[in-house]
């Protein structure tokens, strides 16, 4: 079979308002040759070398990591599950996402010493702007909780440092569905420059998604010069059918999905996986009653997460979940690759 590489990737994928911005090409390099440049994160570029094309040396570790390189194999609607529960942390979580459930599963891993780290976002708490990182501590974790994942970010990318820097081996990584997506792709690899990487993820917890939205244009455009609303008045996003926006005293801003359409990251209109089907676990505020998340089960090691931090007093599972609004809205996700 014919090696592809990054001149693959930017004609099938970054050329074509494919690229999900996921970051695991940009990790998986291993000439540290593939960047984002803040002034376009369209997709990423090269810093003019390839091992492959300039030194004729296999590589292709960037197609082989991307998870937009077969729309088709894309997951839709809710995909594989064992169970779906609605949970919330018993212990504060000041930002908390609706009930705080992926924080309580994260704190209890690294406590537990399941997990030696998670690569996620963080943000700057006066700017609000997003950023991927490794995270190793519990209270650093609950410090970060919170919406972020409305925003785009690289979050891959931290995957080196986690992997290749850092060398730690029992990684959690929590992200959006193409997030999910590209961990799988390294997961399922028999790529020998991604099997550090497959090695050293232990769980993938997947975020119900929509879309993402660019820092600038919806920070610096639709929030501050059109809603008059400053980075640092907001306290979380919420987004289930609209962005609702809370700030810090207390009030509530509704904007309509249609009103943010110029904001939304073009690789975001191909997607059709709400759900992060291709995750260990799935979670979102829809669904589940106030003060609780959804969390869809989808195997044996996302189970196992799950039922460690319930025994160890950290999350509690009760209430019904509607799953038909969950359907509803992958349905509708689903829909667009026929658009």
């Amino acid at each position: 079979m014919e090696m592809k590489t990054f001149k693959d990737l930017e004609s099938e994928v970054w050329a074509t308002n494919l690229c999900s911005g996921c970051g695991a090409c940009v990790a998986v390099c291993p000439a540290d040759a593939l960047r984002f440049a803040p002034e376009d994160n369209t997709a990423p570029v090269n810093i003019g070398y390839c091992k492959a094309e300039n030194d004729n040396v296999p590589c292709g570790a960037c197609y082989a990591a991307c998870p937009r390189t077969d729309l088709a194999a894309q997951g839709k609607m809710l995909g594989a599950c064992q169970e779906v529960v609605a949970a919330r942390s018993v212990f504060p979580v000041e930002r908390k996402q609706s009930g705080g459930a992926v924080t309580a599963i994260l704190v209890n891993a690294l406590d537990e010493g399941l997990i030696d780290a998670v690569v996620t976002v963080t943000r700057d708490p006066w700017t609000m702007k997003p950023s991927s990182a490794v995270i190793t501590s519990s209270d650093a974790l609950i410090q970060h909780a919170g919406s972020r994942y409305a925003w785009w970010v690289p979050l891959l990318a931290s995957l080196k440092e986690a992997v290749v820097t850092r060398k730690y081996r029992r990684i959690a990584v929590v992200g959006v569905p193409c997030v999910a997506r590209a961990t799988q792709m390294i997961r399922t690899s028999n790529h020998d420059l991604l099997k550090p990487y497959a090695k050293a993820i232990r769980l993938v917890i997947g975020l119900f998604c929509t879309e993402t939205f660019d820092y600038a244009k919806l920070v610096e455009g639709k929030l501050q010069s059109e809603q008059k609303i400053e980075p640092w008045e907001i306290n979380r996003l919420d987004i289930k059918g609209k962005m609702d926006v809370y700030l810090q005293d207390g009030e509530e801003v509704a904007i309509p999905l249609a009103d943010l359409e110029e904001s939304v990251r073009p690789g975001c209109r191909v997607c059709t996986d709400f759900t992060a089907v291709e995750a260990d676990v799935s979670a979102g505020a829809v669904g589940s009653p106030d003060g609780y998340t959804t969390l869809i089960v989808r195997n044996d090691i996302g189970k196992g997460f799950v039922d460690r931090a319930v025994w160890r007093g950290k999350l509690a599972t009760g209430g019904s979940v509607d799953l038909s609004a969950v359907e509803r809205l992958a349905k509708k996700k689903a829909e667009r690759q026929a658009e």
